[in-house]
């Protein structure tokens, strides 16, 4: 199953991320920058990444009342590694759902109920994930450092 590959990818890449964010002074870790977002920190960046993986994989696919990680609640980058612990837990329950052929998920789309294909779940999530990734990047460059290659390919 390609999926289980391509998170693992996903993983890899962003471990490399969470080392590099160990370098970072805590103080730049949460100093909020709106031309990120809204709240845009490193860590408020984090935290909505993992936000929408509860949203759509634990909450949505997977059907759970998974509580949505709170910005103050995460400190720092440890606090963010642990979180998404949780979140590697409840994509590796969905993974193995997902191999089901021809199973779709009701979902609620700008208050409209869909369908969709849990593998358009999973490429949503991911996909979200590294457009976040490259904010976090590019917040970090305007902080004053060198940011690391976390591409797949390096």
């Amino acid at each position: 199953m390609y999926e289980l590959k391509q998170y693992q990818f996903v993983k890899e890449s962003r471990d490399i991320l969470f080392e590099y964010c160990k370098t970072i002074a805590p103080q730049d870790f949460v100093n909020e920058n709106s031309s990120f977002g809204r709240g845009g920190s490193l860590r408020n960046l984090l935290v909505h990444i993992a936000n929408t993986y509860e949203f759509w994989i634990a909450n949505t696919a997977l059907k759970k009342n998974v509580m949505y990680a709170e910005y103050g609640a995460n400190e720092n980058i440890l606090d963010i590694i642990e979180l998404f612990k949780h979140v590697d837990n409840f994509m590796s329950e969905f993974l193995e759902t997902i191999e089901t052929p021809n199973s779709e998920i009701e979902c609620k789309i700008n208050g409209m109920k869909k369908m969709v294909e849990p593998f358009k779940l999973f490429s949503h999530v991911i996909t979200h994930e590294y457009h976040h990734k490259g904010q976090i990047l590019s917040l970090s460059r305007h902080l004053g450092y060198i940011p690391v290659d976390t591409d797949i390919m390096r």
